[in-house]
């Protein structure tokens, strides 16, 4: 590594912090130092599908065989009401043959860019940005390990609750904004039989998908409308859980009951982050820190390493001030884009009344076939005019 080359001091070893990691350190030569407040790497968490600009980012870092092992082949997604009626069936593949993607585990794709950029740059687990000064050439920054560094750039890539936008903005910086949503993530036996299928239980106010991970595990994905925000301590995660599993398939509550005390869960705000600007002098926001978009986008991965993409390629070809400003000019449209996109799927995804409810199923159970491929698509265009402005270097030339 080259020790005069310029230094990124990235804070969170998530898909946005890595592969700021990877395309700086490949792109532009720089050295990257990743520090990650958790003492390892994430674990369980959401599936989620890689398609658009993040699919584009993965076959530019040559990332594509390595997430198609690990990749979770969607059979079928059966739709089932609180009473187990069919809402819908669905052949992913089939139905939207036109399409290119990947589904896995979003703790498979980091582990996937964790191997390729480990060897390639430091990364310091159990550890936080302390403190920091900056002036116009570069940040001081002192680690939580005592450590003192000289950098060109301080990224934050520590998530929608990012302790450096709240301290780098102060009282500027914007709280994440819900969506009027929740969701909880876990991993627990496979007792549906799944193996590649994919189960959705569907109910007023509230929506729980169950993903075949195959080896007898199942990933649990619960979505519910909620007026409260803010943390939901672990302890009573699963009794809230518990309580709106009254309310749908008695599966839901068969299998909530099966997760072993202690046991891994995630539960969080659907929230947003909406910024006018990304940077502060030479700290820049990146990923969820900067434009988390939720998961019901399905392209906050993507967008991430998109992100980490655009930053560099403008980083290897113009001075840091004008690049900072690029990676701006660029991004911003996109996002902006895909937010409203969440804004509007979110009632779609989960209806918050029985009759928006009604109306959603009828309208799945009846639609033709091709009128429903057509609305699927049409929903996915974002996805592809993003990739084809990100297939722009940071010049604004075809990559």
């Amino acid at each position: 590594m080259n020790q005069t080359a310029p230094l990124a001091v990235i804070a969170g070893a998530g898909v946005a912090g890595l592969s700021c990691a990877w395309w700086l350190t490949e792109l532009c030569g720089w050295r990257a130092i990743v520090v990650e407040r958790a003492a390892h790497l994430r674990d369980g968490g959401y599936m989620l599908g890689l398609s658009g600009p993040g699919l584009l980012t993965a076959r530019r870092m040559g990332l594509v065989p390595a997430l198609r092992e690990v990749e979770r082949e969607i059979g079928e997604n059966v739709y089932l009401d609180r009473r187990g009626r069919q809402i819908m069936r669905i052949r992913y593949r089939e139905l939207l043959d036109e399409l290119d993607w990947i589904t896995l585990r979003r703790t498979d794709l980091v582990q996937v860019l964790h191997r390729v950029v480990r060897d390639r740059c430091e990364l310091r687990m159990a550890t936080t940005v302390a403190h920091w000064a900056q002036d116009g050439d570069g940040v001081d920054v002192a680690l939580s390990d005592g450590s003192r560094l000289r950098a060109a750039l301080l990224l934050g890539a520590d998530g929608v609750h990012s302790a450096l936008r709240a301290g780098a903005w102060g009282a500027d910086a914007p709280a994440p904004a819900p969506l009027g949503y929740r969701y909880a993530a876990y991993d627990v036996a496979d007792t549906l039989g799944l193996e590649r299928d994919f189960v959705s239980y569907a109910a007023v106010g509230q929506q729980v998908e169950y993903h075949g991970l195959g080896q007898g595990r199942m990933a649990a994905l619960h979505v519910w409308r909620s007026a409260q925000a803010g943390p939901v301590p672990p302890a009573g995660r699963r009794a809230l859980l518990g309580e709106l599993a009254r309310d749908a398939h008695p599966e839901v509550a068969r299998i909530l009951a099966s997760l072993p005390a202690g046991a891994p869960l995630v539960m969080d705000d659907l929230a947003m982050v909406e910024m006018p600007a990304w940077r502060k002098g030479r700290i820049l926001l990146v990923g969820d820190a900067a434009h988390s978009l939720s998961l019901i986008s399905g392209q906050g991965a993507g967008m991430a390493m998109a992100s980490a993409a655009v930053l560099a390629q403008a980083l290897a070809g113009l001075p840091v001030e004008q690049a900072l400003a690029r990676h701006d000019e660029v991004l911003r449209p996109i996002v902006v884009r895909l937010q409203q996109r969440s804004r509007t799927l979110a009632p779609v995804y989960v209806p918050a009344s029985a009759w928006s409810f009604g109306l959603r199923n009828a309208a799945m159970r009846l639609l033709p076939r091709p009128l429903l491929k057509r609305y699927f698509l049409s929903g996915l265009k974002s996805e592809a005019q993003a990739a084809q402005v990100l297939s722009l270097d940071g010049a604004g030339r075809t990559a």
